[in-house]
């Protein structure tokens, strides 16, 4: 099983940008879809954005033109560019990975491979 550590977490101010980081270990997750998702405190873990093998990309309706999801295959690790941030971006941010069977899924159930997760804190 693939173990995936994210970084690059930390306390912005609303408007500011920051990129997260996702590395694994253990073996290549080239070929897997990525993705990102976040828990905000007392809230449910939604979806974020995620890629899949091909480099497709795709992200949730709230993150559209804010967040940008990359790969960078050679050194097994997918970043997650957030700019234009706001409070309600507050949240503590997984990485996932899922097996390409599921393609281009959205579902954190499908998602087995998870790391400890990076908080973010978006300051008004």
């Amino acid at each position: 099983q693939v173990q995936l550590v994210e970084s690059g977490g930390g306390l912005v101010p609303a408007g500011g940008s920051l990129t997260l980081s996702c590395t694994a270990s253990g073996r290549t997750f080239s070929s897997d879809t990525v993705g990102w998702f976040r828990q905000p405190l007392g809230k449910e873990r939604e979806f974020v954005a995620a890629t899949g093998w091909s480099g497709i990309t795709y992200y949730a309706d709230s993150v559209k033109g804010r967040f940008t999801i990359s790969r960078d295959n050679a050194k097994n690790t997918v970043y997650l560019q957030i700019s234009s941030l706001k409070p309600e971006d507050t949240a503590v941010y997984y990485c996932a990975a899922a097996a390409p069977v599921w393609g281009t899924t959205t579902s954190s159930r499908d998602f087995g491979s998870w790391g400890q997760g990076t908080q973010v804190t978006v300051s008004s």
